[in-house]
């Protein structure tokens, strides 16, 4: 299958596993700094002090199983992603209920190794495998006039306990505009580092946009809406003034409580000099043209 995107990372650029898991060093490294973390190199992983395999796997961020950060390796475990299906409707050619399986079934599976950015502004660099959103939206037919794409998180709360508490409006909403979701770019992501991607990182499906700040790359997908109007995304709707819809990575638009300008590289610590933040994360050749004419700080 061709592809209009060539990767320009290799795997001297990634950030080692551990390293995935252990956001408790990512979160150490830049306390006391405002904004956070850019790409880690396997020279600069080297100086880190490993986590034991409990820090590791327990400090994640997936509000479904808790706000605490050790809450989703503690809770994950609960959710049964045995025969998931996501349902496919809106303005679509063929609707219905469809198994990750029969989704996926024809398609390339690829390794992407793609810069990830948090909005707290720690990075790194991931190898991520999935295929194209793209393949999986022609398989079931866009019609003429959708213009978005909607996406929502599974809402078990028998499985998921976060979801027993109001910390955002359930289930999880999140969405593109469908240029930005047809881009070769844009993944549905089924593994990390060749394994299949953990509960509490958004098994057994999620997407990943690299251009985005990373809360944007919806986790455990059952659901997938194209329309003719902008969806409502959860963190927008929690708060307008701090997360825009499109959450482009922008270094001239600051988050209004820290700036958006650096990045501290994963894996330096304390010590780790500070990097200018790439307009886009690194991917502006790609999709600058999708914003052309945009106040990119009206439409952050």
């Amino acid at each position: 299958m061709a592809h209009r995107w060539t990767n320009t990372l290799t795997r001297a650029d990634i950030t080692p596993e551990p390293l995935w898991l252990n956001r408790r060093q990512l979160i150490a490294g830049a306390l006391g700094a405002g904004a956070m973390a850019s790409i880690a190199s396997p020279a600069l992983a080297e100086t880190l002090e490993p986590n034991t395999w409990e820090h590791i796997t327990s400090y994640n961020n997936f509000y479904e199983f808790g706000t605490d950060k050790e809450d989703p390796a503690a809770n994950a475990h609960r959710l049964n992603t045995a025969g998931w299906e996501i349902e496919v409707d809106g303005l679509v050619d063929a609707p219905g209920r469809y198994s990750v399986a029969s989704l996926l079934d024809g398609l390339s599976e690829e390794e992407r190794i793609y810069r990830f950015r948090c909005v707290e502004a720690w990075a790194m660099v991931v190898p991520w495998n999935g295929v194209e959103l793209k393949d999986i939206l022609d398989k079931v037919g866009v019609q003429s006039g959708a213009k978005y794409v909607a996406f929502e998180t599974a809402n078990r709360p028998d499985e998921m306990p976060g979801l027993r508490y109001p910390v955002l409006d359930w289930p999880y909403r999140e969405g593109l505009r469908l240029d930005e979701a047809l881009h070769p770019l844009t993944l549905m992501a089924t593994g990390i580092y060749g394994k299949p991607i953990p509960n509490q990182n958004g098994a057994p499906i999620r997407l990943v946009v690299p251009w985005k700040y990373g809360f944007k790359s919806i986790k455990s997908i059952v659901r997938i809406t194209l329309t003719d109007q902008e969806p409502v995304t959860s963190w927008n709707m929690a708060n307008a003034r701090e997360y825009g819809f499109y959450s482009n990575v922008n270094p001239t638009v600051s988050h209004p409580r820290w700036s958006q300008a650096t990045e501290r590289r994963i894996g330096g610590g304390l010590f780790n000099r500070r990097q200018p933040t790439l307009m886009f994360n690194g991917y502006e050749v790609e999709v600058a043209d999708l914003y052309e004419g945009m106040d990119l700080k009206t439409y952050f």
